[in-house]
């Protein structure tokens, strides 16, 4: 099998389509792989695994790429399918419907939310990840965790809020300078007036999570999404009851849980005993 057939082979879907429009544009405009790299600031390597399916491009390089090859956006138009494209399959919609979000509540169990996480704790969160990830799926599943953050700088803001166990805060994933940058996150990130992050102590009696994480969303338009996570995959819940009774239990737990002030205090003893 020829070097040219193995690559073609790496990659899948929306990303090997895309790599290879990119590659005829870039080999009927005579262009060397070295060459487009250069002029749009990537290495020849990774104008490869682009080409191949193996990288998903961020839209800057897109719309480089689309201007060096005289594309006449034929590349752009593959923007909004390859930001998709950098997440798992079964949070591509929830990651859609978060960018046009107004609200966005969360109940987080098993791990530091997406939205709160380091650079470091993400990737040591996927490099745990069964069954493992490669180094490329690391690397980009961890962009696009942190470029999510952006919701933060949305001009109007969103109201955002958190709940959060206790036992989250206390587990050393990644080691404990991983865990004191991402303690500190939680607090520069709680400062934000349209952030609200509550903890759920361990020692309380009475629980209303007990069926699992999930998160619920408000969109611009007024819809009202309840968003769910699951063994292999997630869900979205539209119905009026199901979003309705995942809005009583997330005012139940944020009531049950420390209010953001004593929350914030909390974390940031956490942050001192580290």
């Amino acid at each position: 099998m020829s070097e040219e057939a193995r690559e073609e082979q790496d990659g899948s879907g929306i990303p090997l389509v895309f790599g290879r429009v990119l590659k005829r544009l870039r080999v009927q405009a005579g262009m060397e792989r070295a060459e487009l790299g250069r002029r749009t600031g990537y290495s020849a390597a990774t104008i490869t695994s682009y080409e191949v399916g193996r990288r998903i491009p961020n839209a800057k390089f897109i719309r480089q790429a689309d201007e060096v090859l005289g594309a006449g956006g034929m590349l752009i138009d593959f923007i909004e399918d390859m930001e998709r494209a950098q997440y798992p399959a079964f949070f591509q919609d929830a990651a859609r419907l978060e960018k046009e979000a107004v609200g966005w509540h969360v109940y987080d169990a098993l791990v530091i939310n997406g939205l709160l996480q380091t650079e470091e704790y993400a990737r040591a969160v996927f490099t745990m990840w069964r069954p493992l990830l490669d180094e490329e799926t690391i690397e980009q599943r961890v962009v696009a965790r942190l470029a999510r953050q952006e919701v933060f700088e949305r001009k109007p803001a969103p109201t955002i809020s958190f709940v959060m166990e206790e036992a989250l805060l206390r587990k050393g994933w990644g080691g404990p300078a991983v865990m004191r940058g991402q303690l500190e996150q939680i607090l520069l990130v709680g400062q934000r007036r349209n952030v609200e992050i509550q903890v759920m102590p361990n020692d309380r009696e009475e629980h209303a999570g007990l069926s699992g994480t999930f998160t619920l969303i408000n969109t611009a338009k007024g819809r009202r999404i309840g968003y769910g996570d699951a063994h292999k995959g997630s869900r979205l819940y539209t119905d009026d009851q199901t979003v309705r009774e995942m809005e009583d239990r997330y005012g139940i737990l944020r009531a049950q849980a420390l209010t953001p002030r004593k929350s914030l205090a909390f974390v940031e003893k956490l942050l001192g005993e580290t």
